[in-house]
């Protein structure tokens, strides 16, 4: 709850604190055609890197391999574009650097082996049996 609230509080925060200082140093006009600017090139790549990972999607699926990378690449893109439509420099950051393939790469590998690590300490609680009925009590029943 409170890292929602930090996020929520924070994140909008830290892009009027940007906007003052970049608005300072190039004028206003400037600081808010960039900001149209980034969003139109981010959405532009943005379609450009989500036709491309389609593509590779389904020649992953004529392959009959399953396209899991893809899909989360897909998930990560649509997000980015979301970051770019919003105005501000800090979620156009994050927004340029989910669509480079190189970072998003990287990004997704890094959570897939988290996930992976907290499964791996949940399955170490985990104790396996196995149910061995007495023939002895069977038949006395």
């Amino acid at each position: 709850m409170n890292s929602f609230f930090l996020l929520f509080i924070g994140v909008p925060a830290l892009e009027v604190f940007l906007m003052i200082k970049i608005g300072g140093k190039i004028g206003a006009l400037n600081t808010v055609s960039l900001i149209f600017l980034t969003a139109i090139i981010g959405l532009y790549f943005a379609k450009l890197e989500g036709i491309r990972t389609m593509r590779s999607g389904v020649l992953n699926l004529y392959q009959n391999k399953i396209p899991i990378y893809e899909i989360i690449s897909g998930a990560s893109i649509a997000i980015a574009a979301l970051f770019l439509i919003i105005p501000g420099f800090f979620t156009d950051t994050i927004g340029f650097l989910l669509l480079i393939p190189l970072t998003r790469k990287i990004l997704i590998n890094f959570f897939i082996k988290r996930k992976a690590s907290s499964q791996k300490q949940e399955d170490v609680n985990t104790l396996d049996g196995e149910i061995i009925e007495d023939k002895n009590k069977k038949d006395e029943l």
